[in-house]
């Protein structure tokens, strides 16, 4: 029978019962001496299920990718990021939009902050219908929400991407026929008074371009689209004018950002434009 040595059988004894483990140490609580601020420090590109309001639907299940950040003082060497994850599944599994403010202050209390930042940055279907044939694919576009929670207040950003079909004026008034079209992305960043909805955004965006994108489009649908931005010819800096006249027209919108970038079909480069409001 083989005989363990003593340091053998001491390295398989178990712990006593009842021994108290020794303490960890609280690195991050530490004093830092460089006095200096850290005005967001947190985690990002966390992904997890959430559930928007959907006008057509009443809500949407979409996967957002996260991130939560709080300022720390300039006496605290690090914050505690595993805290950030337990205030995010505190809420359950899945996030409801009306938590966002929730979070913020839950961030807040959590980590000892003044400030709490949240951003999610997330796929957002809607259904469409071919103008023609009238089939139906769905479209996906791109949404996100920037809230910054200051003591009490809370401050909140709507951001929406979409991609529209834009057709070259210049193009058209030269050529004998046919004009150069490309696709373009939009995007448009609000503050308002009252909830916006996505869709409306949306909207307001296609509404802008030479043609709104479709999933779907059959022969007919295709000649249609085509036509109808031959007939809507913009520059990117008429795309962002009239996405901004709709956007002075709404009475609920305080601030607005929009910026369009084309991505040129006979250029080596892109066009881009910007306006912002406030």
């Amino acid at each position: 029978m083989l005989k363990l040595s003593e340091t053998e059988r001491a390295r398989r004894v178990p712990p006593r019962a009842g021994k108290a483990a020794a303490p960890l140490h609280d690195k991050q609580s530490e004093r830092d001496h460089r006095e200096l601020r850290i005005d967001k420090v947190g985690v990002r590109g966390l992904r997890f299920p959430i559930q928007i309001r959907d006008k057509a639907r009443s809500l949407q299940n979409t996967v957002a990718t996260i991130g939560m950040f709080v300022d720390l003082p300039k006496e605290f060497k690090g914050t505690h990021m595993s805290r950030f994850i337990e205030v995010l599944n505190a809420h359950g599994n899945i996030v409801h939009v009306e938590n966002i403010e929730d979070i913020l202050h839950a961030m807040q209390v959590k980590l000892n902050a003044a400030t709490s930042h949240l951003e999610m940055e997330f796929p957002f279907f809607l259904e469409k219908k071919a103008p023609v044939s009238g089939m139906t694919s769905v479209m996906d576009y791109t949404a996100r929400f920037d809230a910054t929670a200051i003591g009490k207040e809370i401050d909140f950003v709507l951001t929406v991407k979409a991609n529209v079909t834009t057709l070259c004026p210049c193009s058209k008034a030269i050529s004998q026929y046919g004009a150069h079209n490309q696709r373009g992305e939009v995007t448009v960043q609000i503050r308002s008074t009252k909830a916006i909805w996505i869709e409306d955004l949306i909207a307001i965006v296609e509404k802008s371009a030479s043609s709104e994108l479709y999933a779907l489009l059959k022969r007919q649908d295709e000649k249609a689209v085509t036509e109808r931005a031959y007939e809507n010819p913009v520059f990117v800096e008429d795309l962002v004018r009239n996405v901004a006249t709709r956007l002075n027209k709404h009475r609920d919108v305080t601030w607005y950002k929009v910026e369009a970038e084309n991505y040129e079909s006979i250029h080596n480069h892109n066009a881009y434009a910007c306006i912002e409001k406030g």
